[in-house]
């Protein structure tokens, strides 16, 4: 059996963080090994965990989930961090994705449903919670220039990473299937997102998912 994924959880609601803790880790794939409801603890343990996933709420005292994010990402931080709310408004999923979030769920989401977008993070793919799709989608319809001449910008190259991005794949999964350097991928991903005027992978996935531009996939499902 693998390993289970290493996980911390930050929430300034204690009973919501152990309820949780308990949920995601009953079936032994994930291991939440600290949580804590200030952000600014939060801060030294991920740098003391390095933790495979960390999960964040928005509104917290002192240092809301944004902002944090932001200065983590900042400091170089590149620990996938998932944002768990209650608010489903689009500025606020617009504002987490902006400043590096890796995800966007919602705490009325299912715990099995939670637990997978865990472990979908681990593995370097985003996730969006599906009641967040359309607005994720609006997002998208309000930048500026039309999806063909945005389109027209992009190289062949950037077109297959584009349609990689759509499976949610990480920057190392598309490395191997391109057979290329992992940091070759991440030049062209921050191409594709300067192009597209797109401000992360999760908007790029959707983009392409929205205009066709799907990878196939193999037979053993890869």
């Amino acid at each position: 059996m693998s390993e289970p994924i290493r996980v911390i959880l930050v929430d300034d609601h204690t009973l919501f963080r152990k309820g949780l803790a308990e949920l995601i880790e009953r079936h032994g794939r994930i291991k939440v090994v600290a949580m804590t409801g200030n952000p600014q603890e939060a801060r030294e343990l991920i740098r003391t965990h390095q933790p495979d996933v960390a999960v964040f709420d928005l509104n917290m005292p002192g240092v809301d989930g944004i902002t944090l994010i932001g200065e983590l990402r900042a400091e170089g931080c590149t620990v996938p961090i998932l944002v768990l709310t209650v608010s489903d408004a689009q500025e606020d999923l617009a504002a987490a994705l902006r400043v590096g979030a890796r995800g966007y769920l919602l705490k009325d989401m299912e715990p099995d449903d939670v637990e997978d977008a865990l472990q979908r993070a681990a593995r370097g793919e985003t996730v969006v919670a599906p009641k967040m799709t359309a607005k994720l989608v609006n997002l998208l319809d309000q930048k500026e220039g039309t999806p063909d001449s945005l389109l027209a910008q992009l190289t062949q190259r950037e077109r297959q990473i584009l349609m990689h991005l759509s499976r949610g794949e990480s920057n190392k999964a598309i490395a191997r299937a391109l057979d290329i350097s992992h940091d070759t991928v991440k030049l062209h991903v921050r191409h594709i997102l300067a192009k597209l005027n797109l401000s992360s992978r999760v908007e790029a996935a959707v983009f392409a998912v929205e205009h066709r531009l799907t990878a196939p996939r193999s037979a053993d499902g890869n």
